[in-house]
Parts: C-alpha cells; structure tokens; sequence
C-alpha cells in the first residue's frame, strides 16, 4: 500500500511540474507589433483647420489577438504645430507651421516584461501662403471674366478688369484672400461661393481659380 501511495504522489508531482512548464498564455499576453492610422497628414490653414483621429493598434500573441490601445497608449509628439486634446487626437495649433513624428508607446505583455513598443506616424500643417511652412511660397493665378457694363477691382491691388480689357488675369499666393469688388451691385458673381452683393472673396486654391461677374 505504501508504495502505491508513493507512486501515485510521484505521479501528480510530474503531472504538476508538467503543467508549470507550458507557457502561461493567460497571464503572460505579449505585443509583438503596434501601428498607427493615419501613417501620415497634413492640416491645411487658413485656422482653424479642424481635427485628425489617430488611432493604435496592437498585435499580441499568448493568445494571438488584435486590440484597439489608442486610450491606453502614451501619446506624444515632437513638434509645436499640433497639440493633442485628447488620446490620438490632434488639432493645428494657431500661428504655426511644420511637421513632425507621433509616436504611441505600449508596454510589451501584461506578465512583468518591462519592453515598451513604440509606433510612428508623421503630422504636417502647412499653410501654402507662408514661405515658411513646408508647402509654402506656391502661387496660383485668379482670373476674371466681365461680361456687361461695368468693372470689376481687387484687393490685393492686381486686377483692373471690363468686359473690354484690362488686367484680368493676376498671380497670388496659394491660400491668399483676395477680395473682389463690382461697381454696381447688380453684378451676379460666377464661381463664388464667398459673394455677398457688390463684393467676392476668393481664396486661391492650388491650381488657380476662374470667376465671373455678369452686370
């Protein structure tokens, strides 16, 4: 009898020590990679320019599965054109330009691995007007169009344009304001979303823009 006891209590002892070896995937989760969407974005001015979600993602194995950590990762960023409001999400701060990495970092498993996983992405604001943003100092042309008695005036001083000549063509800024007014208010602007009776404001996209303006 005593030697079956023996043997039986070898036996849990190996069956034990058995399931002590294999790899404790409940509470031993581990990342293996984490990734950032959107991998890039630019915020365009004039501000505010609105706000652009960035969300993380992780891959864990032990047991494999894919989770969103965008609450739970550390957040940061190494330029002073955005700001964040809240986890991943950034807004352009006002009067600056540039670009500049996001990173999110996460611990690597939940069983005491102090390995931190880290993911990059790259946030740019750019505003095409200012020689001294990323895409700035492009230009583009406005063109105006008269048809009927009376003539139409910019500001920034460049257009002098009728329905017989003048300058109606002229270059400006990518992103520039420029306003455009009628000498009468009966004019019907074309291809101006910014009119209000003798007056259109136009903000010069890339590419150039054409307005018309009927009396």
């Amino acid at each position: 009898m005593k030697r079956s006891y023996i043997g039986l209590a070898l036996g849990v002892l190996v069956a034990v020590g058995a399931a002590l070896s294999l790899p404790s995937c409940g509470h031993d989760q581990k990342l293996v990679s984490l990734t950032i969407t959107p991998t890039t974005f630019t915020f365009l001015t004039p501000y505010p320019s609105g706000t652009e979600q960035y969300t993380a993602a992780a891959n864990y194995i032990h047991p494999p599965a894919t989770k969103d950590v965008t609450s739970q990762a550390t957040w940061k960023i190494d330029d002073g054109a955005v700001t964040m409001t809240a986890p991943g999400l950034f807004t352009p701060a006002p009067g600056f330009c540039g670009g500049g990495d996001i990173s999110a970092s996460v611990p690597e498993g939940t069983g005491g691995s102090g390995n931190i996983v880290i993911a990059v992405a790259t946030v740019t604001v750019d505003d095409p007007s200012n020689i001294l943003c990323p895409g700035g100092g492009k230009l583009a042309t406005l063109a105006v169009a008269v048809v009927g008695a009376g003539t139409v005036t910019s500001l920034p001083t460049a257009i002098s344009c009728s329905a017989t000549g003048g300058t109606c063509v002229a270059t400006y800024s990518v992103g520039a304001s420029v306003l455009l007014t009628a000498s009468a208010a009966t004019v019907v602007w074309g291809n101006c979303p910014g009119s209000s009776g003798d007056t259109c404001v136009v903000t010069i996209p890339t590419g150039g823009t054409a307005v018309s303006a009927t009396f």
